[in-house]
């Protein structure tokens, strides 16, 4: 009997936790009941009873895994460590226990992957969101695909399926910050791209906020591309050459059209302003790259774990390459 591995991971889910479990595991029993189900739950140091809920659900579970961060390492790093102890055949990469992604499209996702299909990746066509928020994804894909050697499906999150040796080629990145969805995207395979419509959240809030967000799409767009740093050499170039072509401009105006110097003071002090804001900019941008070199050199550990339920302690993850091995 194969294997299906879904990570969900959790941070104070309280109301959705067992929903999650109970929902995937009728799914399975109903449209998939010749596979076994293995669901991983990564917990990131929950504080509203949510551990209790799954410890209660791994007591009487085993095929449930249970990973429990000694504290909030983020959503991608504590996703990234749940998925290096997915033992299935196949794997869902990411299951939402608010189940915003329908867990319903997992038997379609499965039945494209024993047709030889390696990622299916389920894009949200339909956003149950702000227009603000839409308009924003929207500019991210945009910007990411443009500046990068390899397209990120705009619309395509973490929920997806993928074969298992397309998860051993992920699991040869040793990042400090993982963008998952990048890293699936930059790999390559046979690919097959599922629409449908991301719902709203029924029960609790969202722990992605607007900053999160921005901080998200910065860590896409700085740990794939180095366009924003060709970018400021463009842009340095052309203000230079936009300088230079004034000068020129200016010296033969004053030889042709001799005038009285004009008081140019506005215009020295907008001048300053302007090149003093674009430099702020390029060094903002090179520390991003500095700051993700030095996070990255320091190789500290990608979570901290405080305990884990129903995972045999002869498997460890390695420091090396996030895969796993047996310990004699």
């Amino acid at each position: 009997m194969k294997t299906i591995s879904v990570i969900s991971p959790a941070y104070n889910e309280v109301e959705n936790v067992r929903l999650c479990y109970e929902r995937l595991k009728a799914i399975f029993a109903e449209h998939l009941p010749d596979y076994r189900l293995e669901h991983i739950f990564a917990d990131n140091a929950s504080s509203d009873g949510t551990v209790d809920i799954l410890r209660e659900i791994a007591a009487a579970d085993a095929s449930v895994k249970v990973i429990l961060n000694s504290r909030n390492f983020g959503p991608f790093r504590s996703l990234f460590n749940g998925l290096r102890y997915a033992t299935g055949d196949a794997v869902v990469v990411f299951m939402p226990v608010d189940m915003q992604d329908p867990p319903e499209l997992i038997p379609e996702f499965v039945r494209y992957w024993e047709q030889g299909i390696e990622v299916v990746a389920g894009a949200r066509a339909v956003r149950e969101e702000t227009w603000l928020l839409r308009k924003c994804r929207s500019v991210f894909y945009h910007l990411v695909n443009s500046l990068s050697d390899f397209e990120i499906t705009p619309n395509v999150g973490e929920f997806q399926l993928i074969d298992r040796k397309v998860w051993d080629a992920i699991m040869q990145y040793d990042d400090h910050y993982p963008y998952v969805r990048g890293i699936i995207a930059s790999v390559g395979f046979k690919r097959l791209i599922v629409p449908y419509t991301w719902g709203e959240r029924k029960r609790g809030i969202s722990k992605n906020n607007f900053p999160r967000l921005i901080d998200q799409a910065l860590n896409g767009i700085f740990s794939f591309t180095n366009a924003p740093m060709r970018l400021c050499i463009y842009l340095g170039f052309t203000i230079a050459a936009i300088c230079i072509a004034y000068a020129l401009f200016s010296i033969s105006m004053f030889l042709f059209f001799p005038t009285p110097a004009p008081r140019g003071t506005a215009t020295i002090i907008a001048s300053i302003f302007f090149l003093s804001g674009i430099q702020l900019a390029f060094i903002g941008m090179l520390g991003e790259y500095v700051t993700s070199i030095h996070s990255q050199v320091r190789k500290r550990p990608l979570v901290v774990e405080r305990e884990r339920l129903n995972i045999d302690e002869k498997y460890s993850p390695k420091s090396s390459n996030r895969s796993l091995e047996l310990i004699e």
